[in-house]
């Protein structure tokens, strides 16, 4: 069991850590009474609306990408740094939000890539009889 901090609760709290460390602490908390203690003071005190900075920060997900920079990701349009930026964001920090936002983008890219081949194939047999050879 590692030492949690406050910032690792409070993450909890506001659901911002990935699923692993989320499932890690539930276990934790299920033993150890001096942790659920302090999860209970920091719910009391997010409640009475004392508020750090790192909580707000997380709170309104100011470091998160919005759906169209996840898109345009995944077009690949978007320069490099920025692309680093994304993969660190999701991939090495954990983001549940933009994991999200992403899996549900490249689920529509999939979508719409099926409708696209569908219509073609469509049209392709509807217009076969209109060729002339």
């Amino acid at each position: 069991m590692s030492e949690r901090t406050d910032a690792d609760l409070q993450a909890f709290l506001d659901e911002s850590l990935p699923a692993a460390q989320m499932a890690e602490i539930e276990a934790e908390l299920r033993d150890d009474t001096d942790l659920h203690q302090r999860l209970a003071t920091l719910r009391g005190q997010q409640d009475a609306g004392m508020h750090g900075l790192g909580a707000i920060w997380r709170r309104h997900r100011i470091s998160c990408l919005s759906r169209e920079e996840l898109g345009q990701f995944l077009l690949g349009v978007m320069d490099e740094q920025a692309a680093e930026y994304v993969r660190f964001h999701v991939q090495r920090i954990g983001c549940r939000y933009c994991e999200a936002n992403l899996e549900d983008l490249q689920g529509q890219q999939r979508e719409a890539a099926t409708q696209t081949a569908t219509r073609r194939r469509k049209y392709f047999q509807t217009s076969v009889g209109h060729l002339k050879k």
